[in-house]
């Protein structure tokens, strides 16, 4: 895999006109006890990125059945593109089972679904068509079949690696989530997550910040970004900078899943048109935090995002004048 990135600013890790993102891994359905909704944190963070004006396209593998037919009219709907989408004859769309517990909500991931078997050859021709300026992946569709289609795209293409950490038991495995952080440029995780992996990768550090510098040297990432739910985020890059937004309680909590996702997406946007560290925080943790008020992972509605879209591009205009 080529490592272009490295000679790159943190704050402007891809910035470019071209605004291409694979986003690669799970589509699934969460199965709520009253609904169904679609999700997998790559469906969702090609929702949010398309809808933010950037072109992302999500290489996943769905089933030849009723739920795969709904997920490729919700991204039609969309707008997405369709291209990395491929069928599976024999499997299933991916399914969830979430309970919502007094502590959050639980998630029964089934095994043996479509989207463990994305297969390479085509993933890999994605890569090759598109010239993505960055990849989004995680840990859980590397599981099975999928974790070899995702390496062929990495070593095919030159963009930067952007690793959501999105631990899920049981399907956490120590050599899968090395590989990943050896081949990221950027990860993100939350402060439970940094603990988890200090542990399972026995990492020094008496803070959360000092734990993440060991992560950041032995895996020669550039930058590591630590979500902290209503208290905010950080982030630590290869030079030991450190840039933070503070939280704030939430006045209303609808629904939190996906909100994880919305501010990676927000993230690797502002990576993407050059914002500065600071506003590449502030605003994912505000989009996060909007989506937290909503019900669902993905607004049903573009009228959830104009606000964003409009300050944003006011906000910028006035930084450069």
């Amino acid at each position: 895999m080529t490592t272009p990135n490295d000679a790159i600013a943190p704050h402007a890790a891809v910035q470019s006109d071209n605004q291409t993102v694979i986003a690669f891994g799970e589509t699934l359905v969460d199965q709520f006890r009253d609904r169904n909704v679609l999700g997998g944190a790559p469906f969702n963070v090609a929702c949010h990125l398309g809808a933010l004006g950037a072109h992302p396209v999500l290489v996943t593998r769905a089933g030849k059945d009723a739920l795969g037919d709904q997920l490729l009219q919700a991204m039609s709907e969309r707008g997405l593109d369709l291209r990395g989408v491929q069928r599976d004859p024999s499997r299933p769309t991916g399914r969830v089972k979430v309970t919502e517990t007094a502590r959050g909500h639980a998630f029964d991931i089934l095994s043996d679904q479509a989207y463990d078997h994305i297969h390479a050859r085509p993933a890999r021709m994605v890569g090759l068509s598109l010239h993505p300026q960055m990849v989004y992946f995680g840990t859980l569709s590397q599981r099975g079949d999928s974790r070899r289609a995702l390496r062929e795209l990495l070593d095919t293409v030159d963009a930067c690696a952007f690793l959501d950490v999105n631990l899920r038991d049981p399907w956490v495995d120590a050599d899968i989530l090395r590989w990943s952080l050896q081949h990221a440029r950027v990860a993100k995780l939350n402060e439970d997550e940094l603990d988890r992996i200090g542990d399972l990768f026995a990492l020094d550090g008496a803070t959360p910040q000092a734990r993440a510098a060991v992560l950041l040297s032995g895996f020669d990432l550039q930058r590591v970004v630590v979500t902290r739910g209503s208290a905010g985020a950080w982030t630590l890059d290869a030079a030991g900078r450190i840039e933070s937004v503070d939280g704030m309680p939430l006045d209303q909590i609808v629904d939190t899943v996906g909100a994880g996702d919305g501010f990676s997406a927000v993230l690797m946007l502002g990576m993407l048109r050059g914002w500065s560290l600071a506003d590449q925080l502030a605003r994912a943790d505000a989009f996060a935090r909007a989506l937290c008020g909503i019900r669902g992972a993905v607004p049903a509605s573009q009228d959830f995002y104009r606000p964003f879209i409009r300050d944003w591009k006011i906000q910028t205009e006035v930084m450069r004048a």
